[in-house]
Order: C-alpha cells, then structure tokens, then sequence
C-alpha cells in the first residue's frame, strides 16, 4: 500500500508540473465573426428546396485563423486573432441567411440536413486572405469563391460559377481589416446571388 500511494504521489507531482508547463500568459485572440449580407428580396420564389454545402478548402484555409500573404514570405497567419469558427463553416452559415433573404428558394438549408431538398450548391473556398502591400500600406482582403449548381433530382450540374472580390482596409488596425473581409465577402455573396438567380431561372419544381 505504501508503494502504491507513492506512485500516485509522484505521478500527482508530474501532473501539477506539466499543467503549469501548459500555461500561458498570454492573452487569448480576439474573436471575429462577419454579419449577415444585407440582401434585397429576390421576388417571386421557385417552389424548390436548395442545400449548400460547407465550401471545400485547403488546410490553409480550412481553419479559424486569419490568412495573410507576405511579400516575400508567402503564407502565413495574422497574430492574437481568430475567426469564431473556421471559415468554411462561417461563410457556409452566412451564405444560407443572405439566400434565405434573397428569397429565390422555397427553402434554404445548410448540409447536412434532414430537410428533402432538389437542388445542391457545393463549394469551393479558393481564397479568403489578407494580402500586404508592404510597410506603411494597409492590406487587401481577397475573397473567391467556386459554385456549382447541381439538380439532385436526375444528378444533372445546371451550372457553374465563380465569384470574386476583393477590398483594401482603410488602415492597418483589426477593425479595418476585419471591414475589409467583410466588404469582400459581401461583394462576392451579391455576385453569387446573381449568377444563381440567372442559372435557375430555367428550373422548375
């Protein structure tokens, strides 16, 4: 019994020590998440159900960190900030509000789901990034996106589609270039709208 109270003595004594190698005094990141698109009603709307699905992305992108390019050093991250969730995700939760207010589709819903849907919109996230200009100049925010329209009910792609943006943050401070993700993205979810509006138009229930 003594042995055994010995080990789990020592074995406490290690725990304690690697739980304060663990800390950190750092301060945690600061936490972004965009806001929903400002979207006009698109009229009339098909009789049809559209599922989107979360936007394929490289592992570079595929995270809750902010992507940045640097002249001569390629890609890498900006310090003590995060999205609130990886951007995938976030941009798949924003796009079905800014298609549910747009109103083209009977109902819109992000996959998976349980909700018996005609028509996919699958994604592909192709840039989401801060791109310096060098000292002294405020950074642009490149968005792309690529959209394929897919009927589900006979496997049939109705359409294919990109939508780009970008915008130069009006200083080099968070706020500004937080502004900056978010006018791009806007600007590239009003062009996907767009073409989605004109692709489905030939589509009936």
């Amino acid at each position: 019994m003594m042995r055994v109270a010995l080990v789990l003595a020592a074995a406490l004594a290690c725990s304690a020590c690697s739980g304060g190698l663990l800390k950190s005094n750092a301060e945690p990141p600061a936490v972004y998440r965009l806001s929903a698109t400002e979207v006009q009603h698109g009229g009339q709307p098909l009789e049809l159900a559209l599922v989107v699905a979360r936007p394929r992305a490289s592992a570079a992108l595929d995270t809750d960190r902010l992507a940045v390019v640097q002249p001569g050093r390629g890609f890498d991250y900006f310090a003590g900030v995060r999205w609130a969730e990886p951007a995938p995700s976030m941009l798949q939760q924003l796009l079905v509000q800014a298609l549910a207010a747009d109103g083209r589709f009977a109902t819109t819903v992000a996959a998976p789901s349980r909700v018996p849907t005609e028509l996919l919109l699958d994604l592909e996230l192709r840039r989401f990034e801060a791109v310096e200009a060098g000292e002294g100049h405020a950074p642009r925010v490149d968005v792309e996106l690529q959209a394929s329209l897919v009927d589900l009910r006979n496997g049939r792609r109705v359409a294919s589609f990109s939508a780009a943006a970008s915008a130069t943050a009006s200083e080099r401070r968070r706020p500004a270039l937080i502004g900056a993700f978010q006018q791009a993205t806007d600007a590239a979810f009003a062009t996907l709208l767009g073409s989605l509006r004109e692709t489905s138009a030939e589509l009936r229930p």
